[in-house]
């Protein structure tokens, strides 16, 4: 079984990303996944060939193509067993800069970001104690003269420790003096390099994968009021405006694993034979991977749909939520199929399988959880009482 070549029209480009992820094999992430390692090889490989700049305009040294190029790299990237999330930020991070940053600050970052000597990775959203509620966030940037004084907490700041820039969300304004609580929020563009030891600690966490997430705090950073994107007390609005590719793209990820999920199972269900014949020919091995592929399939239309109104310029909010969901919960039954059919061995380091099957199993949880995507289905689709 392999990715079907006529699904979109960037089959020149799958191909290629094939070619340069078979230089990263399972031996490449296992090294990795044993000492913690951030996969800087890939990540530069990635750079050079111009796939973390697909979006970013051609004016500004990118390649300038639709959302549904980004989702073909990235299924694919992870189709061949390699993990796009060390980097997939940098795909559509920069969008809040191209979308709301002044000509400048466009200038000034988006070529370097395409040629990759910046990276933008990192994004301070998530508070401990304010989880996904983003509104309710603590962190502060108080006005300064020409800076922003900030102090607070993030976690689950992924690629903290490998970004060169990071999108900070603080509130401007405090909660009890704006009319709606989304109001007096602003996104800040941090320089990692000159805050980190001047006001910016950063602490990684240990996970159950090798995701380099981390715990970012700010005491008293000072950073100039000219790193602000857009308007003050607008940030809320800036973020929603990049959720809907996100989840696009984190949608087009769970896909490539499920469909690396299932080669793997039928390769193996084919070459396994017990009590004289392969086991996939037996219905309780072959019907689970089957079911699989199919889930898997249906996901992957609903991100083609999702990618094709969201270049129309329509709303995609609801076709990014359920693909999102639907892909995450549809790579996780590939990978329950993958380790049952693989039995024993499927635990075994040197099949990839266990790598993969800790890895997928976060989509469910981030960058959004299943059940919050349900709360924006029941509301927004079907026009049910707001639950939170």
């Amino acid at each position: 079984m392999t990715i079907d070549p006529d699904h979109d029209d960037y089959g020149e480009i799958r191909a290629e990303v094939r070619k340069l992820c078979a230089r990263f094999p399972g031996e490449y992430w296992r090294r990795l996944d044993e000492v913690r390692a951030y996969p800087t090889e890939f990540v530069t490989a990635l750079t050079e060939a111009g796939y973390l700049s697909v979006l970013i305009p051609e004016e500004y040294g990118g390649s300038g193509l639709p959302i549904s190029a980004a989702a073909a790299i990235l299924e694919t990237i992870q189709a061949t067993g390699c993990n796009g999330s060390a980097c997939h930020a940098q795909v559509y991070m920069m969008g809040t800069i191209l979308r709301h940053g002044s000509p400048a600050m466009k200038q000034m970052y988006l070529p370097q970001i395409a040629s990759g000597a910046l990276r933008l990775q990192a994004f301070g959203v998530t508070e401990p104690g304010s989880g996904t509620d983003t509104t309710a966030l603590r962190t502060t940037a108080r006005r300064e003269g020409d800076a922003f004084v900030i102090n607070g907490q993030k976690v689950w700041t992924s690629r903290a420790e490998h970004s060169d820039l990071m999108l900070v969300l603080a509130r401007t304004t405090p909660r009890d003096q704006v009319e709606k609580k989304t109001a007096g929020l602003s996104t800040i563009l941090v320089d990692m390099h000159a805050a980190r030891g001047n006001g910016l600690t950063i602490k990684p966490i240990r996970t159950m994968m090798n995701h380099n997430s981390c715990e970012v705090f700010f005491d008293n950073l000072r950073v100039p009021v000219a790193n602000l994107v857009g308007e003050e007390g607008r940030g809320f609005r800036y973020i929603l405006d990049g959720m809907n590719a996100e989840r696009l793209l984190i949608a087009a990820e769970c896909v490539g694993d499920g469909l690396w999920f299932t080669e793997k199972s039928v390769a193996y269900a084919k070459e396994r034979v017990v009590f004289g014949r392969p086991i996939g020919q037996n219905q309780g091995v072959a019907f689970p991977i089957a079911r699989g592929f199919a889930q898997i399939q249906a996901a992957r239309l609903l991100v083609r749909e999702g990618c094709r109104v969201y270049e129309a310029g329509g709303n995609a909010g609801e076709l990014a939520n359920m693909a999102k969901m639907l892909a995450a919960e549809a790579s996780w039954a590939c990978g329950e199929a993958c380790i049952q059919t693989h039995g024993g061995f499927g635990f075994a380091e040197e099949y990839d399988v266990e790598r993969k099957f800790r890895e997928t199993r976060l989509y469910q949880v981030a960058p959004i959880s299943t059940n919050l995507i349900l709360s924006y289905i029941a509301e927004h689709s079907l026009g049910l009482p707001r639950s939170y």
